[in-house]
């Protein structure tokens, strides 16, 4: 069978507990603030969700050998209320479709976690496999260990009116930073921790993962709304590596605002960069 042919087959269920030890090595490995996320679940804990059946799927297999190269090209989410400590998720993920691209193939892959109450939320990844090395980029020497630019906290502030900017949030990941979020996910590409892994896929070294400045692109919107229930949705597409240790910074703008909640236009640019790391489309709740 061609990988065209996954289109429809199913990964799980898996059971998920939200349990406050794995919310808070969440927080911990993305930055986010522990005294607000002590009793609920950030949003961006998607993706811990998302990786209970996303390695059922890398592992298949009929597609672990195209795994020679594997990257995250896109992400949505769409959230469905509060997170409380304590939930227990039951998971669902299946291959949405699969497109050819010369020696690419070009993978969609959703996921839905529910809880007694209902859905909490419906997720679609993009994947990029090749079976083939990819072509290399210049290879950069790894930075220490523990060496990150500066962060800034995600203290809470008023929502700018539409078509205003919004405070930037600086952010940066060392490798261990990589090595604490794998382990807090379950996200265990070897492109985040290992050299030669990375060089393989074409990198110039490891990199962050996408999933990782997906929680950036979060913790600076929820900013603007307090509460366990911040955001309804978001897109976020990643365009370009992140380097660790490498200083960057979510920017945006308040796209539209309405009694039913706000969009926000966001992108992260590395330090001296012109072209973003990663944008995202952001709507926070009312």
């Amino acid at each position: 069978m061609t990988l065209e042919g996954l289109a429809g087959r199913a990964y799980g269920p898996a059971g998920f507990a939200v349990s406050a030890a794995a919310v808070a090595e969440f927080v911990a490995a993305t930055g986010d603030d522990p005294a607000r996320w002590g009793h609920h679940a950030p949003p961006g804990f998607a993706a811990a969700v998302l990786f209970t059946v996303a390695p059922a799927f890398l592992a298949d297999p009929e597609v672990a050998p195209h795994c020679r190269s594997l990257l995250h090209s896109e992400q949505s989410f769409a959230w469905g209320g509060a997170l409380p400590v304590g939930e227990e998720l039951v998971v669902h993920g299946a291959v949405r479709r699969v497109r050819a691209r010369g020696p690419l193939r070009l993978v969609s892959f959703e996921v839905e976690a529910s809880r007694p109450s209902g859905r909490w939320f419906y997720g679609e990844a993009g994947f990029v496999l090749s079976a083939e090395a990819a072509a290399g980029s210049t290879e950069e020497e790894e930075p220490p260990f523990e060496r990150r630019a500066a962060c800034d906290p995600t203290l809470p502030g008023r929502l700018p009116a539409s078509g205003e900017v919004i405070l930037p949030l600086r952010r940066s990941a060392s490798r261990a930073d990589l090595v604490r979020y794998a382990a807090a996910t379950g996200d265990a590409n070897p492109i985040h921790r290992d050299h030669e892994a990375a060089r393989a896929a074409g990198l110039p070294g490891v990199v962050a993962h996408g999933l990782l400045l997906a929680a950036w692109f979060f913790q600076a919107a929820a900013r603007f709304r307090p509460g366990s229930d911040p955001l309804q949705s978001a897109r976020v597409r990643f365009r370009r590596p992140l380097r660790p240790a490498v200083a960057a910074a979510v920017t945006g703008r308040v796209a539209a605002e309405d009694a039913a909640g706000a969009d926000l236009e966001l992108a992260l640019h590395q330090e001296g960069g012109e072209a973003p790391v990663a944008t995202a489309r952001v709507r926070v709740t009312p």
